[in-house]
């Protein structure tokens, strides 16, 4: 089956799908190991992974094509990415999907902030208009070339003009031909089931540790009656704690050794990244 089809079969089932971040191949190597079915690759990581930038638009559609790029190539997941405001008015949004589809991931998304955009969990964003969105929408169900390559519509009306302008844009997102709708940045559980009970679509779940969500269980969220959840920075935040642990413990020590057990030896890191496959795929050629 198509990665695309395949992304598309997990929404759509009984089960919700939980789909961790991952912000380069290393971190996606890692989450299809785990046993995962797919996974997601978000602005916000990867500005901070490329860039050691936050999510204000600096990452361009070309840094991120590229990065989605490496990661489709290293797992058999489906990868699901973000396309942020499409990089621009309708045509962009366009090109975008189209760059995005090439790279082989399963599907992505594009939402209704106006650019630049910021994280959904900062203060002072801003939207665009309704009717903006939904060409925006039409131009990417327009532009790919697989149908089963999955559009999501994001919505950041909620913090700007409120709870019923939130959704009444995620009806009218999945109705311009959205497969799949997040409105982001609910601030409690009620807020929450007013979304799953007021939009006619599949609906995404973002958790984001420190965010302004209530952090919930994929079987919490299953309950309210979400589709999907992200965990897309989850690995980036983690990552950045052990690292800067580290570099204390070497600072302060001029040794690594008393951090050993919390890194993988030299063997296991070289299990994990399939030396040994490599190496016998290289003796075949002698």
């Amino acid at each position: 089956m198509k990665k695309t089809s395949l992304l598309k079969k997990y929404i759509l089932e009984d089960g919700i799908l939980v789909m961790p971040g991952a912000h380069d191949a290393l971190t996606a190597k890692i989450v299809e190991q785990a046993g995962f079915n797919a996974l997601t690759i978000g602005g916000y990581a990867a500005s901070a992974s490329l860039l050691g930038q936050p999510d204000l638009s600096f990452l361009t559609l070309t840094e991120m094509a590229d990065c989605v790029s490496r990661i489709v190539d290293i797992v058999d997941i489906p990868v699901f990415t973000d396309g942020d405001t499409g990089h621009g008015g309708v045509l962009n949004v366009r090109r975008t999907v189209r760059e995005i589809e090439k790279t082989g991931a399963a599907g992505m998304f594009i939402e209704d902030q106006v650019f630049p955009k910021r994280c959904g969990h900062m203060r002072d964003k801003q939207v665009i208009g309704k009717q903006e969105m939904i060409a925006k929408v039409k131009a990417a169900v327009d532009a790919r070339k697989d149908d089963d390559f999955v559009i999501m519509a994001r919505t950041d009306a909620l913090a700007v003009n409120g709870l019923e302008d939130a959704i009444d844009r995620a009806n009218l997102f999945f109705q311009a031909g959205a497969d799949l709708i997040f409105v982001e940045a609910p601030t409690s559980i009620e807020q929450m089931q007013q979304i799953v009970a007021k939009v006619d679509a599949p609906l995404l779940a973002n958790n984001i540790e420190g965010g302004k969500s209530p952090l919930l269980s994929a079987a919490e969220l299953e309950k309210i009656g979400y589709n999907t959840v992200v965990f897309p920075v989850a690995a980036t935040y983690a990552i950045a704690k052990v690292v800067g642990d580290l570099m204390a413990e070497l600072f302060a020590t001029g040794t690594t050794a008393g951090f050993s057990d919390r890194m993988l030896s030299f063997e296991a890191f070289n299990r994990l990244i399939g030396l040994d496959h490599l190496r016998s795929l290289e003796r075949n050629y002698f």
